[in-house]
């Protein structure tokens, strides 16, 4: 397997983290729908420019179309607005943590619709995962973390694992570039319209460092995925999921230079990402062996 997999991995899963860093510094300027509107404005513009330069629309059918429609409502709608509102009720680390579950519900879907049987390395990461999450629990609590917080980025982990499903079904049908496309611009439109129906028109409208934090942390988190999709293309999953995966750690890295002041890292939340990483690490690198 080439070198630069394992580059492009990393390199993807610490885009990721920076993106993390830069909403939370965002929102201390602006609310999450703010944050979450210009980031799919980013996302937008940037894939479909990449669809232009990448050759057009080549591969098109309109069950990829739904299939990534649907996509874009649930994964980057719900997930990735759940993922905005959690960064900034949680924190970013803890946020990060928890929305790293999502390989764990994506398995668990493809376990109960597609019939994968249970392997031991998922039952290990499971129960891993299991204690990383109580650890994390309780270190919010006594951080003045209200419990039923702690569902927001869970919630937007589901709404990524059940994506995940949904994506590589619709790549079946459609190209990876265009597909994507597809799925930002429905979570574009959808969520303009929620605004509009709202009368919430100031949340599209920002200046300042918050808008510099938000579009930078669109190109991160855009510029990720597409890393992402070009290491899968080159590797394979078992390797490409746990290495993306790291991007807790990097978020526990950037916090501690970039967020003083802003959040406190605690040894449990510490221990409680660490055990989490190494979960989704089982579940997704040793079960395909």
């Amino acid at each position: 397997m080439p070198r630069t997999v394992y580059v492009l991995a990393l390199a993807s899963a610490f885009c990721s983290a920076c993106a993390t860093i830069f909403i939370r510094q965002g929102l201390r300027g602006r609310g999450p729908y703010t944050g979450f509107w210009i980031n799919l404005v980013v996302g937008t513009v940037g894939l479909w420019a990449a669809v232009l330069l990448t050759g057009g629309f080549g591969r098109l059918s309109a069950t990829g179309i739904a299939f990534f429609v649907l996509a874009g409502l649930i994964g980057t709608v719900a997930g990735r607005l759940l993922r905005f509102v959690s960064i900034e009720k949680v924190g970013a680390s803890t946020a990060a943590a928890l929305i790293n579950l999502h390989p764990l519900f994506a398995t668990g879907v493809a376990i109960l619709l597609l019939g994968e049987r249970v392997t031991a390395p998922i039952l290990a990461g499971t129960v891993v995962i299991v204690l990383g999450t109580i650890l994390l629990s309780i270190g919010g609590r006594r951080g003045g973390i209200r419990p039923w917080q702690i569902t927001l980025p869970l919630l937007s982990a589901a709404c990524f694992g059940v994506v995940a499903v949904l994506r590589k079904l619709g790549l079946a049908e459609t190209g990876a570039v265009l597909g994507s496309a597809i799925n930002v611009s429905t979570a574009l439109v959808a969520f303009t319209a929620f605004l509009l129906a709202s009368g919430d028109w100031e949340a599209m409208a920002c200046r300042g460092r918050s808008l510099v934090y938000f579009v930078a942390a669109g190109a991160a988190e855009n510029g990720a995925v597409f890393m992402n999709v070009v290491a899968l293309s080159l590797g394979t999953v078992s390797v490409v999921a746990p290495l993306y995966g790291t991007a807790p750690i990097f978020v526990l890295f950037l916090s501690f230079f970039f967020l003083r002041g802003v959040e406190t890292l605690s040894g449990r939340l510490v221990l409680g990402t660490l055990l989490i990483v190494l979960g989704v690490y089982l579940i997704t690198a040793l079960s395909e062996r």
